[in-house]
């Protein structure tokens, strides 16, 4: 088995002509190209041989030897450094077995590296007290270069927070900006349709059924937006009062019936008798839910099932809302609620949104002291679908403290 050489080395040509040196000798040479990769590969290849340069991007030769010498795996591993800056006292004091000066001699270069393959070490002339000074001297320099980084993390921090601040400022901004002239146009679009401002011929309502639906869209993205910069900032607020959940559930579903019609999905369901009295947001809760919803119609495809189920449990109600889809990643189902989180979010994407809605759904059950998580099928109404399940709970009236929670 031929013996293996790690070279690191930020120079391309100067890897490319060691590599062609050493492959005469049948020697399998790995290449890094700074020292950080050339660290993590001498910990994962363990090399029979390494050669180091010293003027490295990221860890110089001197810290790359004097990490790699803390392992014992690599304890005895030959060290060569290569360089045309370095010093040969400092490369040995950290731990070099051997020292090489660039330009190398490609006459004579190949036998040097078989020679310390083949156990010879240099020899240093340093008193211990000298290579204690070096290694002191080394070790501030280490010192110095860390509190360099620490600032310039410090000072990249600040400026992501910054810029984590005017990204929320702007979609407040923006959301409100663009909602301000959508009232009028929804408003003025509404009385056309209604045929409040006179008759309309058949082809003039089928364009503003259009442009109705488009506006509609419009402003659900706006809204989503606008709550989810309610959330990030913590200005969601919540009004509470006493509703009947099995209501706001029905609802949902049947504000989703067109949506449905059009990708000839049948909706299953299972409820119990009601009321089922809970107090809190049923506005809000409602939208939670229709968001939920649309994922499942979203994800389903066509002439397949959409489930909703609803039971009363000890002190609690349990929602399950679940497709006939393809399901979520089991590593991905926390991601999912995180805001602008999406399965494909490239422009060319099967499906539309932003990826905000399952993060606001979320917040809000939240809100309600509720949760919700994922699960991988469901048995609804005798029907058993595939896809993803989400599972809401939400408590029921006695359950909440006398302060309801806000959000």
């Amino acid at each position: 088995m031929a013996s293996r050489v790690l070279h690191i080395e930020d120079d391309p040509s100067n890897r490319l002509l060691v590599r062609k040196l050493l492959a005469v000798e049948g020697l399998e040479v790995i290449d890094a190209a700074d020292g950080l990769e050339g660290v993590r590969l001498a910990l994962s290849e363990l090399p029979d041989l390494i050669l180091v340069d010293i003027n490295l991007p990221g860890l110089d030769g001197y810290e790359v030897t004097l990490r790699l010498r803390a392992e014992p795996v690599l304890k005895e591993t030959p060290i060569i450094a290569i360089t045309a800056e370095g010093d040969r006292d400092t490369s040995m004091a950290v731990g070099c077995t051997g020292f090489l000066q660039k330009p190398i001699d490609a006459r004579k270069f190949s036998a040097q590296v078989m020679q310390y393959l083949g156990g010879f070490r240099e020899r240093t002339t340093s008193t211990v007290d000298a290579t204690e000074a070096v290694l002191r001297t080394q070790g501030g320099r280490i010192v110095a270069r860390l509190e360099a980084k620490v600032e310039e993390l410090e000072r990249m921090n600040a400026r992501l927070r910054e810029l984590d601040r005017l990204r929320t400022e702007f979609y407040r901004n923006m959301s409100h900006e663009l909602a301000t002239p959508m009232t009028p146009i929804v408003g003025y679009l509404r009385m056309l349709v209604d045929e409040e401002l006179g008759p309309l011929e058949k082809p003039q309502k089928k364009a503003l059924r259009a442009m109705d639906d488009c506006v509609r869209r419009l402003r659900t993205t706006l809204d989503n937006l606008i709550d989810v910069t309610a959330i990030e900032t913590g200005r969601m607020r919540l009004h509470h009062r006493d509703f009947d959940l099995l209501e706001v559930v029905k609802r949902s579903a049947a504000s989703l019936q067109d949506a449905m019609n059009d990708k000839r999905l049948r909706l299953v369901d299972e409820y119990p008798r009601g009321p089922l009295a809970t107090f809190g947001d049923p506005d809000r809760l409602q939208r939670a839910l229709l968001q939920v919803l649309e994922n499942a119609v979203k994800f389903t495809a066509e002439s397949s099932l959409v489930g909703v189920c609803v039971r009363a449990l000890g002190d609690a109600y349990e929602i399950t809302i679940a497709d006939d889809g393809l399901g979520v990643d089991p590593a991905k189902h926390d991601q999912v609620f995180e805001p602008f989180v999406q399965g494909d979010g490239s422009a060319t994407r099967t499906h539309g949104g932003v990826g905000v809605g399952l993060a606001i759904a979320k917040k809000v059950i939240e809100g309600h002291g509720g949760s919700i998580r994922i699960a991988r099928g469901a048995v609804v109404g005798g029907e058993t679908l595939s896809g993803a399940a989400f599972v809401v709970l939400v408590p029921k009236t006695a359950a909440f403290a006398t302060r309801p929670p806000h959000g």
